[in-house]
């Protein structure tokens, strides 16, 4: 069966949530997905990147790596339904 795009789940995970960060760093294991949204809001705003982590607690380079690398792409992958 191909897929197809559902205009009802647009930017909608199967929970309702809008998007998938990972909860934990895959180096350290420090929580760090409740820190993206407030991340993503103050870069929207303008502040430098470096001093919206460092006021966020990200002190290592594995932590700040996965907030600076992440992609939402499921906003992409939820278009299509099977």
């Amino acid at each position: 069966m191909p897929l197809r795009k559902d205009p009802e789940r647009k930017n909608r995970n199967h929970t309702g949530e809008e998007m998938i960060v990972p909860v934990r760093c895959f180096t350290c294991g420090k929580p760090i997905g409740h820190l993206y949204a407030k991340y993503k809001e103050r870069i929207e705003a303008g502040e430098d990147p470096k001093a919206v982590l460092d006021d966020l607690g990200l002190e290592r380079y594995c932590c700040r790596r996965m907030i600076l690398t992440h992609v939402e792409l499921i906003d992409e992958i939820l278009e299509y339904s099977i």
